[in-house]
């Protein structure tokens, strides 16, 4: 066999069964050798995008996402995908192609140094220059990928080693890499610590993560909250690691989060971050929350632990496994109180925002659009103020949300939607983005048809780039610059175009009956929703 072949054969053993990519003649090997396997090949239509399909992908099964992308301008289309990765630690196996490598560094047509430019963006990279390395490289990638923090990783294949026959072909059994060792089990006396400060707490927290999700650790957590009637609160990531109904669930903190979470940040004497980073984005003023407050900092990867707060008590390792190990111990308490007033707090809460009349008002559709779906759909939130209300007022019953969290990236739910639903046919998905952030990825509206995908996509339309018109409406006194998108492009013709489905929301009339209507659909659609231009967050 060849190179090409050779990879395609290590993904088979992976259990890759479908990917996305765009070709390029450099990477023409690969997509030739792809022809002989079961393995599904889905052409996006913008690299960039073929990264966000793997990740709502990935998101989904549990399992490495797959992109593919040619040299040159494909490889570097695809670095937001992957740093979008990067920073939400979602596990990605990136292969680009490359220049024939006696060729490299003397800058023919379509060369790049795409593993010097991801460099930031990847947990490790691969430049392939001998046949013989692929089988050890990508168990190597598979592993570095979905152990310690997840996250993406690129290997890069020159033409000519695609082309290479390689002898003796065998895929290694096992990986042994003395310079990666990721710490999985916590350390018993640190688990042991929190036993005890469990036994002196009166107002204990949990702040659930992202990693919580990427373990998939949700039950477990679930049932340690419920052991020690224990409050939680979440990050915009881990968001869904709870249902709503959840008594002891008071919703996302930080800046658009409930102000009952944050005062239970303010207010707790013993806060247990589980797979979160402790950013800015959830958490403004580290030093004050945690100031007379015992801190437990549950984190796969050591570098977060106290890069933003120095804990009390450091656990590092898996958190499922960590979780496991905290059910073997035991400790007496009685949190009623604190819980009490909790839901007092919760209970006091007012609307933030009053609803707009004339128009579609978000915060009510995303509630009307969350308990319209089915328990295990997966909700994909674009960025921008779609995403705030989205985390503001969607619904978690018991399936998956989606977003771009740490790189906020614009354009990530229709590709990243596309991802989702082909990791699980079966289930409802829906991509939930604005005007701007829709014509960022609307070419992959071919991708869905192309492909018979069949997710629905809602679209708040309000004219404007929403959260960044706010944000000078308020801090340059509406001086607006570079925010109003116009009227166009008339959302029904590209439905037409397409051959989608399309609905309209005006206002609030009949809306329960018209989302359930849209649902209800077997083929793909388009929701417009006619928003304030004025409208805000809060």
């Amino acid at each position: 066999m060849i190179g090409s072949d050779a990879i395609v054969k290590c993904l088979e053993k992976e259990g890759v069964t479908t990917l996305f990519g765009y070709p390029g003649v450099a990477i023409c090997p690969f997509f030739n050798s792809i022809l002989n396997t079961k393995i599904e090949s889905i052409l996006v239509r913008s690299e960039q995008n073929a990264a966000h399909a793997a990740s709502g992908y990935a998101r989904v099964t549990g399992k490495p996402g797959v992109c593919v992308a040619t040299s040159g301008p494909g490889a570097t289309n695809l670095i937001t995908g992957i740093a979008t990765a990067y920073a939400d630690s979602i596990p990605l196996i990136c292969i680009t192609g490359q220049v024939d490598s006696k060729l490299l560094g003397s800058d023919v047509f379509q060369e790049a140094d795409i593993t010097g430019a991801a460099e930031s963006f990847v947990k490790y990279s691969y430049l392939i220059k001998d046949v013989a390395d692929i089988p050890r490289i990508m168990k190597e990638a598979f592993h570095i990928a979905t152990t310690g923090r997840k996250g993406p990783v690129l290997i890069d294949v020159p033409i000519d080693v695609q082309n290479s026959t390689i002898t003796g072909f065998k895929y290694p059994d096992s990986v042994n890499m003395r310079t990666y060792k990721p710490t999985v089990k916590g350390h018993a006396v640190q688990i042991k610590k929190v036993r005890t400060e469990l036994a002196k707490a009166k107002r204990p927290l949990i702040c659930a993560g992202g990693g919580v999700i990427l373990s998939c650790a949700q039950k477990e957590l679930r049932d340690f909250s419920h052991t020690y009637s224990i409050p939680v609160v979440s990050t915009m990531m881990g968001i869904s690691a709870m249902t709503n109904d959840d008594p002891l669930y008071f919703g996302m903190i930080g800046n658009n989060g409930k102000s009952y979470a944050n005062r239970a940040m303010k207010e707790c004497d013993l806060l247990i971050v589980i797979g979160a980073r402790i950013a800015d984005r959830a958490v403004s003023s580290p030093d004050l929350v945690t100031k007379d407050t015992v801190l437990i900092h549950i984190d796969v990867d050591p570098a977060e632990i106290g890069k933003n707060v120095g804990p009390t008590i450091p656990i590092v390792g898996d958190i499922r496994s960590i979780f496991n190990d905290l059910a073997k111990e035991s400790a007496e308490c009685d949190f009623h109180a604190w819980l009490k007033t909790l839901q007092g707090y919760k209970k006091a809460e007012k609307p933030r925002k009053a609803p707009r009349r004339k128009y579609v008002d978000p915060a009510k559709f995303i509630t009307v659009l969350s308990e319209a779906l089915d328990k295990n759909a997966v909700y994909v939130a674009d960025v921008g103020q779609n995403q705030m209300w989205s985390c503001g007022y969607y619904i978690a019953k018991g399936g998956r949300f989606l977003t771009s969290g740490g790189m906020g990236t614009m354009g990530y739910s229709i590709p990243a939607a596309i991802g989702a639903k082909k990791a699980d046919m079966k289930r409802d998905v829906v991509a939930v983005c604005g005007d701007g952030s829709f014509q960022m990825s609307m070419c992959e509206l071919a991708t869905m048809v192309q492909n018979d995908i069949p997710i629905k996509i809602i679209v708040f339309n309000n004219g404007y780039l929403g959260l960044v018109r706010e944000y000078q409406h308020n801090t340059y006194k509406a001086n607006y610059s570079m925010v109003n998108l116009g009227t166009c492009p008339d959302l029904s013709k590209i439905a037409e175009a397409y051959d989608l489905l399309y609905w309209r929301l005006d206002n609030n009339t009949d809306m329960e009956k018209e989302v359930k209507s849209f649902l209800a659909q077997k083929k793909a659609g388009i929701m417009e929703c006619m928003l304030d231009p004025m409208d805000t967050v809060k």
